[in-house]
């Protein structure tokens, strides 16, 4: 193997590396960013029942409508 096409396969192999390390480190630690959406509600928030028909209603809802959206 020629030293070009050695030095072509560590970097190949070293940016790989730094991708799988990467993805894994957002996986275990993410920023809070992708905790929370803009309005501060974190993601996956379950529904909330609405007090006069009972039905389930978006958190992301009330707040646009609290807020004059």
């Amino acid at each position: 193997m020629t030293a070009p096409k050695l030095i072509m396969h560590a970097y190949a192999w070293a940016s790989l590396a730094v991708v799988v390390i990467g993805l894994v480190w957002l996986l275990i630690f993410p920023p809070p960013s992708m905790r929370v959406d803009r309005d501060g509600v974190p993601h996956f928030t379950p529904l909330v029942e609405h007090p006069i028909s009972g039905e389930g209603v978006s958190v992301n809802v009330l707040i646009r409508h609290y807020r004059g959206d």
